[in-house]
């Protein structure tokens, strides 16, 4: 059971209600190389499909079953979690694929060094898995998203062993960690994986800005982002975002006072909240922080320290709990996310929110929907939502309201021209978008590796890829 679904909302409504459908036929749980590779050959032997699995925190369908006739192997890589070498000259650490966030900080923090990849799964998430659905962290400003991160390593695949060397830099070729960067489990197995590491910071904090509106405050985060200050981290959420993160924060009377004194300068009903990380060495963290607030003095931004900042590092991993306390009082909260230039960024907004406040009104719903932008790049932003709607009456009601928002906004993302996902995946719930941003070419060069790397197709079907016809072969 624990291995048949993820984290996405239709998962967590399935272990909800026990509508759990398909379940994998076992789970195997190597502990080598050698394991993965004989799990792949027994598995061709015994035509089975595999499902690569990790921590299980997928949020759009990537380790759930499908009815395909054929029986289903899930390999959980939970025990190749240690770190196997650090090459602290050249900065490289070696790990099973299988390690978590805190396995992999707590064994690189041993020997002074961070991968600094925070992301919101953080706790149970895995290395494979970051690599197979380009994860970003939190931090991802200053350490990189995780292909700035992945360095090289082994897959294992049905058709043999792909060795990927850890150059610095090569102009030999097309990138052979690019294939393997969000392939989602339908080439093979990662089993170690090769990461460029950083040494511990000497200081880092977490500061708040507050803005008197949305304008206002993109203004200076895309000034910030295009200046290139060193900071680890840009995170800019909207006025209603601000709002709702205010009042989950509770302390009634602290936030009335703290927003009395904001509107005595002149930040009110509109206002935006920004949070920035300074990261590295005092002298760095001095000078970043200088010049990311003479950019917020000029866009009218108002300094309220680093109290807020260190409540959120405290709690920085805790907002997926929220989802079981809004349960319980009868609602059902998910996110989406994209990424844009940034002359389309207020465009993709607003679209997104009118359309999800649009889908349930004819019931006579409303929906509470709120974003923030948490990856900034010097080109555009990352644009991420969060909506929470009344649970239905029954399982297969409140399913349907999920899978019309989720439709919504899919179809309003590729509509404007951002990208179907900025750092979720594909999955199985973003796959029929997927053509609209590869082009027809585009997915029959991804459906021609996939054959190449798994001829009888065994590896992850109807994931990233709905399908592909392989003539001749038992598996289809």
């Amino acid at each position: 059971m624990r291995h048949a679904r993820g984290q996405s909302l239709p998962d967590w409504l399935a272990l909800r209600t026990g509508n759990l459908g398909v379940f994998p036929d076992g789970v195997a749980y190597p502990t080598s190389t050698g394991d993965v590779r004989d799990l792949l050959t027994y598995a061709k032997e015994a035509e089975a499909f595999i499902i690569p699995y990790g921590g299980g925190t997928s949020v759009v369908g990537h380790i759930t079953p499908e009815e395909r006739g054929n029986p289903v192997l899930t390999i959980d890589m939970g025990r190749m979690n240690r770190l196997l070498s650090l090459d602290k000259e050249s900065q490289i650490a070696t790990f099973g694929a299988g390690a978590a966030g805190p396995d992999i900080e707590a064994q690189l923090r041993a020997q002074g060094y961070t991968l600094g990849h925070f992301p919101q799964s953080f706790e149970f998430s895995t290395l494979g898995g970051w690599v197979a659905t380009r994860s970003s962290g939190q931090q991802s400003l200053r350490y990189g998203r995780i292909e700035h991160l992945f360095a090289g390593g082994q897959l294992e695949a049905p058709a043999g062993t792909l060795e990927i060397p850890p150059f610095p830099a090569s102009a030999a070729g097309p990138d052979m960690r690019e294939m393997v960067l969000g392939s989602e489990g339908r080439l093979g197995i990662l089993t170690d994986v090769k990461l460029r590491v950083t040494p511990l910071p000497e200081w880092e904090r977490f500061h708040v800005v507050f803005f008197p509106d949305w304008q206002t405050a993109v203004a200076a985060v895309r000034s910030a982002a295009q200046a290139r200050i060193p900071l680890s981290m840009l995170r800019l959420g909207s006025s209603v975002e601000t709002e709702t993160q205010l009042t989950f924060a509770g302390h009634e009377r602290l936030i009335a006072l703290f927003e009395r004194l904001l509107s005595w300068r002149g930040i009110r009903v509109e206002k935006c909240m920004l949070m920035f990380g300074v990261t590295g060495t005092r002298v760095q963290c001095r000078t970043a922080l200088k010049q990311a607030l003479q950019i917020c003095k000029r866009n009218k931004g108002v300094h309220t320290g680093t109290y807020m900042g260190r409540k959120w590092a405290q709690s920085r991993f805790l907002a997926p709990y929220l989802r079981n306390s809004l349960w319980e009082k009868g609602y059902a909260v998910d996110t989406l996310e994209t990424a844009t230039n940034w002359q389309s960024v207020d465009q993709m907004v607003n679209a997104i929110e009118s359309a999800l406040s649009g889908v349930l009104e004819s019931e006579g719903e409303r929906i509470h929907v709120f974003t923030h932008l948490s990856h900034l790049y010097p080109q555009g932003s990352s644009i991420y939502t969060s909506y929470i709607f009344r649970v239905g009456k029954t399982y297969e009601e409140t399913l349907a309201r999920w899978q019309r928002l989720k439709m919504a906004a899919s179809k309003v993302i590729v509509a404007n021209g951002g990208t179907i996902s900025h750092q979720h995946g594909i999955g199985v719930d973003h796959a029929p978008y997927l053509v609209t941003e590869k082009g027809p070419l585009g997915i029959a060069t991804i459906e021609t590796l996939c054959r190449q790397f798994d001829p009888n197709g065994m590896m992850n079907p109807g994931k990233l890829l709905r399908s592909f016809p392989l003539p001749g072969n038992k598996i289809q």
